[in-house]
């Protein structure tokens, strides 16, 4: 696959992952609207995040991580046939492991709910918990259905299935809610068993595009496998990884809880808006590079390797870097115009202690990018030990700042601690990977990707110039005629629209290639 390819199936992702972004963005807004940074909010992402740590695990993680370099080995080595037989033991066996760890899991959190003198927190994380458990299910199943895809290139129909997601849960906020007036609590579960309902959607509508690659979809009944045998050798490590690391984001929704009410939900609204452009375009490309690097991989080809990571990190900073400057310019303006409305459960308090995590989220924007194209580069040599080592490290690191930094932080402030000491452990474990990969693949001209970064960082820093003042200057012209929240929107949107047009016209100046090299390719057939 050449390196303009790469950058416009990122391009295909990136599109269908913006779709679902937005919409994306539409459901926090009314999750937002309808509970703010109230119990049940917290409650809920508390809940969500249990299912979610067994996609992470088994669906896009170790699973994906594990799959698609054996199964594009064993369909370039053995032929279709023998690629899709392996692919139906697989999905065979996860369907069963994971519909037995979903019905242990229900019973589990319905003996939780009867715990004695259990407080209201903690008895509706648990009874959320119960309803939305077996969505791992559908959406482990989901995710290995889109690494079966990707590894044919075809990202269209799996990027788009997270919108589904969204789209549910608008429809029963939008629909199902005014008929349920002054009960948060029928709400919240309300949207809890849309939740569940989303999950199965995203599973089924990847079917009728596996059938047309020529998927069999039959059952195996029996297992053993050398090719599933080295995908569990693979995945093991990657679990092991995996796991540590997504137990300690379990581990920092209770902490956040620990600390309030209202901290949970403040961290995953400042969360979200730190995901808008990273699932863009760095998670993006991050699905784009595996089954790349992969290829690259079975080839032995290091130095094309070497090539597609210098361009990917410097496209990456390209973009991340400002979008990082310009988050930190406006955190409260955004909270104020996308979450913040009249009558709404959202208010200044609200705004204001999402926007002091928002603020020291943002410089993650370019940690976490870094990730989704160094973890993917090992995969594809099929070494996930070193990830995994690094990443326990990095795991412990976090949750020991977690701990120092909740404890010293000032009062209101402990969740914003909290998402330091995320970028901060993640920045350390990126820094590792990043000599180790060099180490292994030979030199991925560095001095190109620091140039790149300090133009970069110049243009974002006069980009931010222009958008802070564009925030607070604009307002005072606008007619009073135009209400609040209008006002607020043209306010945001000229400020964003003015920060983009300053950092191209300086990365002109500053005679940045990237802008040349992504639109070029964007323009090959």
């Amino acid at each position: 696959m050449q390196d303009n390819t790469v950058i416009r199936s990122t391009r295909v992702v990136g599109g269908f992952t913006l779709l679902s972004r937005v919409f994306g963005m539409l459901r926090d807004i009314l999750i937002a609207y309808f509970f703010g940074t109230s119990l049940m909010a917290s409650a809920f992402f508390v809940a969500f995040t249990i299912p979610n740590l067994f996609r992470r695990l088994f669906g896009e993680g170790a699973l994906s991580a594990a799959f698609i370099p054996v199964f594009i080995e064993t369909r370039t080595k053995q032929g279709e046939k023998a690629a899709w037989e392996m692919a139906s033991k697989v999905v065979t066996m996860c369907s069963a492991l994971l519909t037995t760890i979903a019905i242990l899991g229900v019973i589990v959190f319905s003996i939780l709910v009867y715990i004695p003198n259990l407080s209201d927190k903690w008895i509706t994380t648990f009874e959320l918990s119960r309803i939305m458990f077996p969505y791992l299910v559908f959406i482990c199943l989901a995710a290995l259905f889109m690494a079966v895809l990707n590894s044919y290139r075809h990202f269209a129909t799996p990027a788009f299935a997270p919108t589904l997601l969204n789209l549910v849960l608008i429809v029963v906020m939008l629909t199902i809610f005014p008929f349920i007036k002054n009960d948060d609590h029928a709400r919240v579960h309300t949207l809890a068993w849309g939740f569940l309902l989303a999950g199965c959607l995203q599973m089924a509508i990847q079917l009728p595009t596996l059938k047309r690659f020529g998927c069999p979809f039959r059952f195996a009944s029996r297992w053993n496998d050398p090719q599933v045998r080295k995908m569990l050798f693979l995945m093991g490590p990657a679990a092991l990884g995996m796991a540590v690391t997504q137990f300690n984001v379990l581990i920092d929704r209770f902490l956040a809880l620990w600390i309030g009410d209202w901290a949970p939900a403040a961290l995953f609204y400042s969360e979200r808006i730190v995901y808008l452009p990273l699932g863009v375009i760095a998670t993006a490309m991050g699905t784009v590079l595996l089954p790349t690097f992969s290829s690259y991989a079975a080839e032995g080809d290091h130095s094309a390797m070497g090539r597609t990571i210098n361009l990917s990190l410097r496209h990456l900073m390209y973009i991340m870097i400002p979008a990082a400057i310009g988050l930190l310019a406006i955190a409260t303006n955004i909270f104020e115009t996308l979450f913040q409305w009249k009558n709404g459960d959202f208010n200044q308090e609200s705004t204001i202690l999402s926007a002091r995590a928002l603020a020291f989220y943002a410089p993650g924007l370019v940690v976490f990018s870094l990730a989704k194209v160094f973890v993917p580069a090992f995969y594809a040599m099929q070494d996930t030990r070193t990830p995994v080592r690094i990443g326990i490290g990095v795991v412990i690191l976090n949750f020991t700042m977690n701990i120092v930094f909740i404890l010293t932080f000032p009062d209101h402030w402990e969740h914003a601690g909290m998402a330091l000491a995320t970028v901060l452990a993640e920045g350390i474990g990126m820094i590792i990977l990043a000599v180790m990969l060099t180490r292994r693949i030979g030199n991925m001209q560095w001095s190109r990707i620091g140039a790149s970064a300090a133009r970069a960082l110049l243009g974002g820093l006069v980009m931010a110039a222009v958008t802070l003042w564009t925030a607070r200057s604009l307002p005072n012209c606008l007619p009073d005629c135009l209400g609040t929240k209008l006002p607020q929107f043209i306010t945001i949107t000229a400020a964003i629209l003015a920060g983009a047009l300053t950092y191209l016209v300086t990365t002109l100046v500053l005679r940045a290639p990237e802008l040349g090299e992504i639109r070029s390719s964007l323009r090959r057939k």
